[in-house]
């Protein structure tokens, strides 16, 4: 893995008339940005990674456009596709710390390194909200596992999903709420990122217009999800409709911007870098 502050190296755009490469992520929260897009094969070559790899992806030049953990942004000399990400308003559900001890007694924690952005939050709320400073260790994410290495874990994504913190004898501590708690704004996890000129008006537009395609599908990509269990449709649908956020107004950008400060402030981050936008 490249050091955080190592700089992309440059990869050529792609040819006229060639489609756009899209690195997304194969999780259930990404299905409402892709809606279709595997469709538009004139358009976007699209694959399906984890979270660090799409951005491991992005910086090496081998996609056009990443859907990045969004502390990946700072790498690079970047632009953000406007009015698309993967964001929350309090409770996002699937990112989230779970501990065998209350929060402020915790020595060690193993981190899912599946996410950045999910590991720098963590960093954040340690200092900024929990205010411990504990020994960290990269995992699997394997809860029983992770716990018996450590007093708490991160775990993000849809292994989150299948945790019972009941059944574990753990406490669930969900970083939305306690990022919404800590600053009052949104959490942005995610969004559309690529070098500057890498996705034309038109390719932005089609972006956002599969989102709105995926926000009016939610049901069916719920139903999709769940195979025919009526229990995973209904939990896969409030998540997808009630946790999660597909926009990136101003307030999600001000939650950006105060992620990204918060960061460089413990110094998760070298340096930080203005909000720049594709044309769409």
């Amino acid at each position: 893995m490249k050091p955080f502050d190592s700089q992309p190296g440059e990869a050529p755009p792609p040819a006229q008339g060639q489609p756009l490469r899209l690195g997304a992520v194969s999780y259930l929260n990404t299905k409402p940005l892709v809606c279709g897009l595997d469709a538009q094969t004139d358009q976007f070559d699209v694959r399906f990674d984890v979270p660090a790899k799409c951005a491991e992806l992005l910086h090496e030049g081998c996609v056009d456009l990443g859907l990045i953990p969004a502390i990946e942004y700072l790498r690079g000399d970047y632009a953000i596709v406007p009015g698309v990400s993967i964001a929350s308003d309090g409770d996002v559900a699937t990112v989230a710390v779970y501990t065998s001890m209350p929060i402020g007694q915790v020595k060690t924690l193993a981190l899912d390194s599946n996410s950045r952005t999910s590991v720098a939050l963590t960093r954040v709320l340690c200092v900024k909200k929990w205010q411990i400073e504990p020994a960290f260790t990269p995992s699997e994410p394997d809860l029983d596992a992770m716990l018996r290495r450590a007093d708490a874990a991160l775990v993000i994504g849809d292994p989150a999903f299948d945790i019972d913190p009941v059944a574990h004898q753990v406490t669930k501590i969900d970083l939305g709420a306690e990022w919404k708690a800590l600053t009052g704004l949104p959490f942005v996890y995610a969004m559309w990122v690529g070098r500057l000129g890498a996705a034309a008006p038109e390719q932005c537009r089609a972006l956002q217009a599969a989102r709105d395609r995926g926000l009016a599908q939610l049901p069916a990509i719920a139903r999709q999800e769940a195979g025919g269990n009526a229990a995973l449709e209904q939990r896969a649908l409030v998540y997808l409709r009630d946790n999660l956020k597909y926009g990136l107004g101003e307030p999600e950008q001000a939650g950006l911007r105060r992620f990204h400060e918060l960061a460089a402030e413990i110094g998760v981050t070298p340096r930080l870098r203005p909000l720049r936008f594709f044309e769409a």
